[in-house]
Parts: structure tokens; sequence; C-alpha cells
């Protein structure tokens, strides 16, 4: 090979070599430049290290600072928490799930007296057993092993029920668990040996206080008794004095011993009534009642007071309400008695209303009844409305000297109408008049599908004849609601005038012009035979006179409607009456007269008694003690007995049981009504239950002495009413 050859090879082989070399440090230098971005980029990441590494150290610092802090708050807290339970009086101490102790506080341990087994870490069955061996609790007469596992089982219950417990101190601990969601058990032991002696000291008090309430009652029962007694003879005697031939002078000193004995009567049971409702004694009894009959009884008592003043008595009672509810009837009367008994005190002329209205609920379920009692009396001031509804309250001191009582009417009243969950109100203007109303929800006793009862066909068009305005628009209301044209009138001669184009005459008693039987009179003579009906407010000496024959009925003020329906009806279907002569008496007429026994210590009541049924038709023996009554119901066989309660050898009750007792052998059932001074609240009920079938109080009333008598009269004795005894409740309607 040439040297050129040589050269020219040399020379490429450098050139590979330098572009190998230059190859070479091109990779070299990228190479140094992904290494010192490498380099550059670890230095970034130790740099971020750092500097997290020192926020990392930093926070772990403050972590440990704040949980520092919260461990000292939880050692106070901890602290506190033991403190405040160590200084509790009553016993705390915590269970785990397993039933071992986890801590308790000084008080919880104390009943132990210091035992060392009495630690944390013991079980709750062997703190029973400590319990049963050391006696600290008191037992009783139970078993140890049967209390521990009566006791054991309550405490696995999940909620277990308090336990008080005696200990043997006498003291009570009363013990509350509580159950936690892990199962742990969190125990109170309350000391309430406090409590449970004030308890009984209270329990204590309360059978000295219902100890005195029953002296108090028994001291009342036994007042009412001795003070009615007396009264019977007083009132009674009085009222017989009065029907004897009297001057002036002295039917004026009768009549105010009277009064005067009506008046404490009052007194005494608005008194008994007022302790009643202040010892929160009395109840209702309800029962199914008239109303309607309960209002016209009320106003009928009421009557002679009225009449003797003038003052007109009305009833005005719904035709479309039914008339028999469910409810106390006594309180009702009570109720009735206040408001129409002030209505007719207050009120010197005019009228005194009673009007019932309401709406039928539920499907004639039940009524809201709106009862109102309005009078034309003095009125009250605007400033002492709210003021009568006071206890011992009255209007002024002023009248209070004209206007006697207790002031304890209305104050009862309110209490009643309260308890009979209704409403009272009063609306008056002075000079001008009142009007008390209630409101009460009464359950209905009756189908009210029939109200109101229908005329007669025959009676299309009625003449009413009354010198009252307000009696005759009331009844010309009541009649048009049922369907009949009615004519008013209070002339004598328009009403003989028209008399012939009617169908029916409601004549008014006191009708001007010689009154209404000579105007009955004069139509009969013209052979007017359409049907009267006399009404009135005293209507004794009317059914007295011969020409009452010539009517068709004589209806008693306020009129009852169930009774002026039926007389209506019954006066279409008889026809007048022409002539003076009475009917032909009714074959087999009685032969025998009524036969009463009337069993009574005191011998006024016996003269009171006697001389009320001196003027009827009957046999009457009297017993003076229950052996003497029961002897002569073996002799006598009456008809009907009157028994006082309270007599010596045999009270009234023991000597029902035994005529009951003798009843039982075949012999029929012998009415016997009790006349006993016992009124307080369950003496009835009491009398009642004892066999006896009715209960009238003392003093004795006529006319609820007659209605007795009259309701039990047996079919085979004569009526022992004559004309010239005629029963006060007839004589009222």
């Amino acid at each position: 090979m040439s040297l050129a050859q040589k050269l020219a090879d040399e020379r490429r082989a450098r050139l590979a070599a330098e572009r190998l070399l230059e190859l070479k440090q091109a990779e070299l230098f990228s190479a140094n430049r992904k290494l010192g971005k490498h380099a550059a980029e670890l230095s970034n990441e130790i740099v971020e290290t750092r500097a997290g590494l020192a926020n990392v150290i930093s926070e772990n610092q403050k972590v440990k600072s704040d949980l520092q802090v919260a461990n000292q708050k939880i050692e106070i807290a901890e602290r506190r928490l033991w403190l405040s339970i160590a200084s509790i009086r009553d016993g705390f101490a915590f269970f785990d799930v397993e039933g071992r102790m986890i801590a308790a506080n000084p008080s919880y341990l104390a009943v132990f007296d210091g035992l060392e087994d009495l630690k944390p870490g013991i079980t709750y069955a062997e703190i029973l057993q400590i319990i049963t061996e050391e006696g600290i609790f008191n037992i009783g007469d139970t078993p140890a092993a049967d209390w521990r596992q009566r006791m054991l089982t309550r405490w696995q219950q999940p909620t277990p029920e308090p336990v008080v417990l005696r200990l043997w101190n006498g003291e009570y601990i009363k013990m509350i668990d509580q159950r936690g969601h892990g199962g742990d058990i969190v125990s109170l032991a309350l000391n309430i040996t406090d409590t449970v002696r004030y308890e009984a000291q209270l329990k204590s008090e309360q059978q000295k206080a219902e100890a005195a309430s029953r002296s108090k009652s028994a001291f009342l029962a036994n007042m009412s008794h001795e003070i009615r007694t007396p009264m019977n003879g007083v009132v009674g005697m009085a009222d017989l004095l009065m029907d004897t031939t009297l001057s002036e002078e002295q039917r004026l000193f009768v009549s105010t011993i009277k009064n005067s004995g009506e008046a404490l009567l009052v007194i005494i049971n608005d008194v008994l009534d007022y302790s009643k409702i202040e010892a929160d004694k009395l109840e209702l009894r309800p029962e199914p009642f008239d109303l309607e009959r309960c209002i016209h009884e009320v106003m009928t008592l009421l009557q002679l007071s009225a009449r003797q003043k003038g003052v007109e008595m009305i009833v005005d009672y719904d035709l479309f309400l039914p008339t028999l509810f469910v409810g106390d009837p006594g309180r009702m009367r009570q109720v009735l008695t206040n408001l129409v008994g002030n209505a007719v005190k207050f009120t010197s002329q005019g009228h005194v209303l009673v009007r019932v209205v309401g709406v039928v609920r539920k499907g004639g379920a039940e009524a809201e009844l709106h009862v109102t009692v309005q009078d034309t009396g003095i009125g009250i001031p605007a400033d002492k409305v709210d003021h009568i509804f006071g206890e011992f309250n009255q209007v002024d001191e002023a009248r209070n000297r004209q206007f006697e009582g207790t002031g304890l009417g209305l104050a009862i009243t309110r209490r009643l109408i309260d308890l009979m969950s209704g409403e009272i109100w009063v609306d008056s203007t002075e000079g001008e008049g009142s009007s008390f109303g209630f409101r009460l929800t009464l359950p209905i006793d009756e189908n009210c599908d029939s109200l109101p009862t229908p005329l007669p066909p025959g009676v299309r068009h009625v003449l009413i004849a009354d010198e009252v305005e307000i009696n005759g628009q009331l009844l010309r209301r009541q009649l048009e609601q049922m369907g009949a044209r009615v004519t008013l009138s209070s002339d004598a001669e328009r009403v003989a005038a028209q008399a012939a184009s009617v169908d029916l005459v409601l004549l008014d008693r006191n009708l001007s012009d010689g009154g209404a039987l000579e105007l009955v009179d004069t139509l009969r003579t013209r052979a007017i035979d359409v049907p009267v009906i006399v009404l009135g407010a005293d209507i004794a000496d009317i059914s007295a006179d011969p020409r009452s024959k010539l009517t068709q009925g004589i209806l008693a003020k306020p009129i009852s409607r169930g009774d002026l329906f039926a007389r209506i009806a019954q006066s279409v279907e008889d026809g007048p009456q022409t002539g003076d002569t009475a009917p032909p008496p009714p074959s087999g007429v009685p032969s025998r007269a009524m036969r009463l026994l009337a069993a009574e210590d005191n011998k006024t009541n016996r003269l009171v008694l006697g001389k009320l049924l001196k003027s009827l038709d009957i046999e009457i023996e009297f017993a003076t003690n229950g052996l003497e009554a029961v002897d002569l119901f073996q002799s006598f066989r009456p008809d009907m007995i009157f028994m006082d309660i309270s007599m010596p050898r045999m009270d009234g009750k023991e000597a029902t049981a035994r005529i009951r007792e003798i009843e039982s052998s075949g012999q029929g059932h012998t009415p016997i009504v009790a006349l006993t001074a016992h009124a307080v609240e369950g003496d009835k009920e009491g009398i009642l239950a004892s066999g006896l079938d009715h209960y009238l109080t003392k003093p004795l009333r006529k006319p609820a002495i007659f209605d007795m008598i009259a309701q039990h009269r047996p079919p085979e004795a004569r009526d022992p009413f004559p004309r010239e005894a005629q029963m006060p409740d007839q004589a009222s309607g």
C-alpha cells in the first residue's frame, strides 16, 4: 500500500474518530444536562421535604401542646366531677357490663361501714352477699337467698325498676339503676328518709283532717236534725193555725211566724250546702228527670208569694224541645229555686218569666239548653253585677235591710252550674228588672221525633182571653206553632160575642166584668157549647164552685204544655156540660177508707201530722217507736207508712227492714215514706237503701204529704180528698 493510500486511510480514521468523539461529547452533554436538571429537581424536592418536615414538626409540637392542655383540662374536670360526686349526700357508683364496680363515691360506700371488700372490682352479686351477711338492709322475714335472687333478677333487666330499701338504722334508700348502651350501669342510692317521714306526717295530718271533716259532717247532720225537728212544729203548727178562724192581727202574727220559720229553713239549707261545697263534698247524682215538670214544681212552690204581690208567674218552654233529660233533678231544682225565688223576692209588680230554649244535637242524643229567668223587679246596678255571685254578697246594705237573705244563694247556684259543666250569666238594668240565664248540655231521655204534640183535628181556631198581655202572647205563639189560628181578647163581652165562631176558648179566671165562671155561665145560657178551659193561679175556689162543671177543665198557672194539650184533647173529646147535675156515680165504689200508719217519737210532730191529715177521709194509727210500728203493721195492715228515722228502741231503718222481712213471706209491698230531719248529703241514699220507697225532709209540707197519699192510694180504698180538702197540688195544677 502506497504512502498516500496510508495517509488517506489514517485521515479517514481520524475523521471517523473525531465524529465519534463529537457524538460522544454530544451524548455526554445531553447526559450532563439531564443530570443537572435531575439534580435541580432533587434539590427542589429536598427543599420542599425539609419545609414539610419543619411544618410536621411544628404541627406535632402544637398537637403535643394541645394534648397536654386537654389532658390537664380532663384531669381538672375529672377531679371536679369526682369531688362533686364525693360531696353529694346520695350514693353514686359505676359498674361495667359484667357487673363489676368501676368506682363509687364515699356516700355509696358509707353504708358498708368501711368494709375492705367494698372496692372497685367487686361484683354486684358479691355486694348483695355482703348486705345479707352483715345485715345492712332490713329484709324482714324474706330468706336471704330469695332476697338476693330477686335483687339480682331486677339488676339484670334492661331497665331495672327503682326499689326502696330500708337500712338497719331505719333510714330509707331508693335505688335507681340505669343501663347504658354498652351495658355499663350507673347506680344511684338516694336517701329519701326525710321524704318518707314527711309523707307519713302528711298521711297522719290527712287522717286527722278527715276525722275533723267527719266530725264536722256529723255535727252538721246533728244540727240539721236538731233544728229541723222543732222547725217542723213551728212551721207545721203555724200553717195549721192559719187555716183556723183568726182576726187580721192574729193572721199577721201567725203569717210572720210561718214566714220566719221558712226563712230560717232556707238559711239552714244554704249553710249546709255551702259547707259541702267548701269541703268539695258536693256530688251530682244523674238520673232521668222531667225538666218542664221540675220548673213547674218550683213555680208552684213560689206561687203563693208571687200571688200575694200580684206578680204573674209564666213558663215559656220551647215546643220543639224534649222535656226528659238525664241529670241531677235535686240540684236542678235547687238552681231554679234560687233564681226564681230571687226574682219573686225582688219583684213587686209585673211578672217572673222562665224561658227554656235550646238545640238538639248528635242525632237527638243530647241538647244544649238555655234557661233564662226574667223579672220586672228592682234590677241591679251595673257596678254590682259581678259582685252578686260572691259568697255572702248582696247588692247593698240598704236593700239588705229590706230584702233578707244569707247572700249564699247565687254563690251556690254558680258552683252548681260549674259542677254541671255549664255557664251562668246575668243582664240587668237598675229599676227595670234582671235576667239570669244559664247554659247546660244534658243527655236526652226520650224520642224527639214526635215533638211537638199535635192539636186535635177539630181545634183550628182558638180564642184566648187574658188581661195580662204576656200570658196571651205566649199561649198564642205556642198554639200558632202547632197550626192553630189564635184570637186574643181581654174583654168579657167581646169573648161572649166571638165564642160561637171558635173551636176552643182559653179563659183567664180573673177576666174583668165578673170573672171566668160567670162568663162561662153566660155562654151556656146562650146555648154556646164551645169547649172552655179556665186558667188561673189559685183555682181551689173555682173547683168548689158548681159552675166549674160547665167548663171542660181548670188548669193552674203557670201552665204545663203537656197538661194543656192533654186537657185540650180531652175537652174536644168530652164536649161541653150544659147542666149542673152531677154525673152518676160509677159502679163498684170503694167502701173502705185508706189506712195510714205514722211512726213518730216526737209528740209535736205527731200533733202536726195528725192535724195536717185531719180533713182527709182516712184511718190513721200512730206509733212512737220502731217496735210499735212493726207490731201495728201486722195488726193494722196499713196501705202506706210514714216512717220517722230517728226513734228510740228501734229506728226507722231497722223497723223498715223488719217489715220487709215480714212481707217476704208473701204479703204485698207496702209503700214506706221517710219523714226525717236528716237532710245532709248522703242521708237520702242511705235511707232509701234501707228499703224505704220515698224520702221527705222536715218541716213537713202539706202538698208533699198529700201527693204521697194520692200516689199510693190502693184501688179498693175511697178517695181520701173530699172537695173541701182539695190536694194542694191539684189546687195549683
